[in-house]
């Protein structure tokens, strides 16, 4: 949708002027998202007017029955994202348009400019945001460094990527739907939009003119309605988030933890997908985790969880939780499910924690009845790090169809990636990646110059793209 063309005689930094970034009222009644900004009218000269709330009102969460059949109804899950040439902190799943249109060269015009000055482009954006509209500031963090560069971020990769209208429609109503555990409502979107344009007005001075400020006025508005649309579809048949009991905890390593817990509500997702959990003594800091295990009949959900230097949630988790502690989860969320419309063989390869989903994609196949080829490699840095090699060596007993490979980093004097050359040929295999973004991208890189087909190559980034909006 297109907002009118305006001029910011200061740099964008006056308030914005009537009418900028306003959503529509009435949301499509198709699942487009919300972009779960949170914003609060202020009384002002410059105040954006606040549209009418265009989400349906709450309704009770589904009944057991209900959420085995709710995905199917319409899908929580974005279809499978492929591995792409474009790098790992991008939406993937298809090529970028091969001619760019007006506005995508003006916004990435701009995203050149900024770039270099990324860090100073997010403190002023948060400035911007938190003076103008002080009653945002609750909804964030009380330690900002947690948060940092996640929000600005996302929206700026979101417009970058605004001629990737398929792979951008599921990314930002992924985005929606995750942000309704903010509270994040329609009427706090236009305050980040005006917020946005000052930023940039003022770091990509030296190519800022009316044209490009319309093109990034039209950009945000569409990400925008996207994820209102999206949240507003979204309430009619899930809560903002689901409070779970600790029921086990398990230390398996000093740092490493295997976690049990028992939600209030029936959680539907997907093997291969994860979730956001948010604990008792960070109120408001949220990180992404892989659910350990396909879903269950009894509803507990596991999760593998290692405690990292400086991590707030994953040490409190690892070192500080117990059973019968509350946490908060967000919705579900991540592609990198198993396509059952195919027998292709799987190869998965995990690394560290990144067992936790491919073990569950393995339960998924069991589950199925499938007798499909399945070749998981799993690979740590030392022989203690494997601490869940057991239960994976388990799982290869009871079905001959699948094959587990320990590669241990200080014995194969290789990284994981490199370690997968050995074996195959895998261009026939539907492959997956799980671990740090690192081990991620070589892993691509790995695949791709052994011939297996881009996409063939599944794998969620959640540290670069889910949690940017975290």
């Amino acid at each position: 949708m297109d907002a009118p063309t305006t001029t910011s005689a200061d740099n964008g930094t006056s308030g914005g002027g009537g009418g900028w970034f306003t959503p529509r009222n009435t949301p499509a009644t198709t699942g487009s998202t919300d972009t779960g900004v949170p914003d609060q009218e202020r009384d002002s000269p410059h105040a954006i007017p606040t549209p009418a709330p265009t989400a349906a009102p709450s309704a009770p969460a589904p009944a057991a029955s209900e959420a085995a059949t709710a995905p199917s109804a319409e899908p929580r899950v974005p279809p499978q994202r492929h591995a792409s040439t474009s790098s790992s902190s991008e939406p993937a799943g298809s090529a970028p348009a091969e001619e760019a249109s007006p506005d995508a060269v003006l916004i990435r015009r701009a995203m050149a400019e900024i770039t270099p000055v990324a860090d100073k482009v997010t403190s002023y954006f948060y400035a911007l945001l938190f003076v103008r509209y002080p009653d945002l500031r609750s909804l964030f963090p009380a330690a900002m460094d947690t948060q940092r560069d996640r929000l600005l971020r996302a929206l700026l990769t979101a417009a970058e990527h605004i001629d990737n209208t398929d792979v951008l429609v599921h990314y930002l109503q992924n985005l929606g739907r995750g942000h309704r555990k903010y509270g994040t409502r329609p009427e706090h979107y236009p305050a980040v939009g005006e917020c946005l344009i000052g930023a940039l007005s003022k770091y990509a001075a030296g190519v800022w003119n009316e044209e490009m400020e319309a093109a990034w006025i039209r950009a945000y508005t569409t990400i925008s309605q996207v994820m209102i649309d999206a949240a507003a579809a979204d309430e009619l048949r899930a809560p903002p988030w689901w409070y779970a009991e600790v029921v086990t905890h398990d230390l398996r390593t000093p740092d490493v933890a295997v976690i049990t817990v028992r939600p209030d509500q029936p959680y539907p997702f997907l093997a291969g997908q994860y979730t956001s959990v948010e604990t008792p003594w960070w109120p408001r800091i949220w990180r992404h985790y892989s659910f350990a295990s396909a879903p269950r009949s009894d509803g507990l959900l596991s999760f593998h969880v290692k405690a990292v230097p400086a991590g707030w949630v994953s040490n409190a988790l690892v070192h500080r939780a117990r059973p019968g502690d509350i946490i908060r989860l967000g919705p579900p969320a991540g592609s990198m499910t198993v396509d059952h419309t195919t027998d292709s063989g799987l190869l998965c390869v995990g690394g560290g924690t990144g067992i936790a989903p491919i073990k569950a994609m393995v339960e998924d196949v069991a589950e199925h009845g499938e007798r499909r080829s399945v070749e998981v490699f799993y690979g740590a840095r030392t022989d203690h790090d494997l601490y869940d090699i057991d239960t994976m060596l388990r799982l290869q007993q009871s079905h001959p169809w699948l094959s587990v490979r320990a590669i241990i980093d200080e014995q194969a004097h290789q990284q994981l990636p490199d370690a997968v050359r050995a074996f195959g040929p895998w261009n026939e295999y539907d492959a997956y990646l799980s671990g740090p973004p690192g081990m991620i991208r070589s892993g691509v890189d790995v695949l791709r110059s052994i011939g297996v087909p881009s996409e063939r190559i599944r794998h969620d980034s959640v540290e670069e793209l889910v949690a940017a909006w975290s």
